[in-house]
């Protein structure tokens, strides 16, 4: 199978024009109902065993305390930009199931369907978002109180960008032969 570039036209818009700035605008505000859209987008995720193990902590802007507890664990770098974001997620995967013995080992794997479920809505709803690693996991751990079985894995900042900001030109991925092998025999 030839693994050329041509692809890339047929991919879907909501894919092919997906990107993450690190600018948002800070007069932007998320309706109520635009948040719950965006949760119930993850909600829908496939998971293993359909046990669901994402869970969220998040806050608005408009909610001032609670936004600037959210800031509190991110990295330096990420404060600088994330404070003008509408909305601040703390992404979480649940390691144990409901009802079941054992440990889910799936559990962050399901959370980034979600995730990207979740993204995957902002996207047709025309927002933007960006997902972060830069934040201190123990003090997030800390700061919301996590019992033992809740993994913060990523955060993800949402809103509208600064009215005029471009998608960068170069944004380049590795081929598909370099990700993807065909086992043939």
């Amino acid at each position: 199978m030839n693994l050329a570039e041509s692809h890339i036209p047929d991919l879907h818009p909501l894919l092919k024009n997906r990107w993450s700035p690190r600018t948002y605008d800070p007069s932007f505000q998320l309706s109520e109902q635009e948040v719950n859209l965006l949760f119930e987008a993850a909600r829908w995720a496939p998971s293993s065993f359909n046990a669901q193990p994402w869970r969220y902590v998040y806050a608005i802007r408009q909610q001032e305390q609670g936004f600037q507890k959210m800031i509190e664990p991110l990295m330096e770098g990420n404060k600088t930009w994330a404070k003008d974001a509408s909305m601040l997620i703390l992404s979480l995967a649940k390691t144990d199931y409901e009802g079941r013995d054992g440990t889910n080992s799936y559990a962050q794997y399901d959370l980034g369907q979600a995730n990207f479920s979740l993204v995957s809505q902002a996207s047709a709803m025309g927002l933007s978002v960006r997902q972060m690693a830069g934040f201190s996991k123990s003090k997030a751990k800390e700061l919301f109180q996590l019992p033992d079985n809740l993994i913060p894995v990523a955060y993800i900042a949402v809103g509208k960008p600064v009215e005029g900001l471009e998608k960068p030109a170069n944004r380049s991925r590795i081929t598909q032969e370099q990700i993807v092998t065909e086992i043939v025999s």
